[in-house]
């Protein structure tokens, strides 16, 4: 089980808003300093390790930026929205994001309540209202690399990709 302080952001969600222009080709560390930074300032300031999105419909909208991999570096625990959109959900899976798509998700928290997310019984609970809804189930293969890491991790430990070496600062 996943639980997490919630922070709450409607309908239509872009990764533009997630990974400005003026950000795309830099680092991920400067990348992930500007999540958001057009339409909440100061928000990945606020943002603890383990905290939870929770999203409107189509979340992740726009193009294929690396967002995912901007709030996994962020340490949010996982999105949980009423719908996300099939591009950015396939970045999460390479990102090893959780991204999980829950309808009604979105009116059933306000920002800053806690979220309980079971991925064993596909459930996310309000732990201030007692509310449970029912989640969309990932389908295994896509669920294992999200957990494991993303792609990128899996096709190291397969050694079909060399392992990444880290920068000299």
């Amino acid at each position: 089980m996943i639980a997490g302080r919630t922070w709450s952001f409607g309908d239509n969600i872009n990764t533009d808003l997630m990974v400005p222009g003026q950000v795309l080709y830099a680092s991920e560390e400067e990348q992930k300093r500007a999540v958001f930074f057009a339409n909440r300032p100061g928000w990945v300031d606020e943002v603890k390790t383990g905290d939870i999105i929770i999203g409107g419909h189509n979340f992740g909208m726009g193009s294929s930026r690396p967002a995912a991999r901007s709030l996994r570096n962020l340490g949010i625990a996982c999105l949980v929205a009423d719908t996300i959109n099939s591009l950015f959900f396939r970045n999460a899976v390479n990102f090893g994001f959780l991204s999980i798509s829950c309808p009604g998700v979105h009116a059933a928290f306000t920002e800053g309540q806690e979220a309980e997310v079971c991925i064993e019984t596909w459930t996310v609970k309000n732990r201030a209202t007692g509310q449970v809804l029912k989640a969309d189930p990932i389908p295994p293969t896509l669920l294992t690399l999200m957990l494991e890491g993303g792609i990128y991790p899996s096709l190291e430990r397969a050694g079909l990709l060399a392992p990444k070496v880290a920068k000299a600062k």
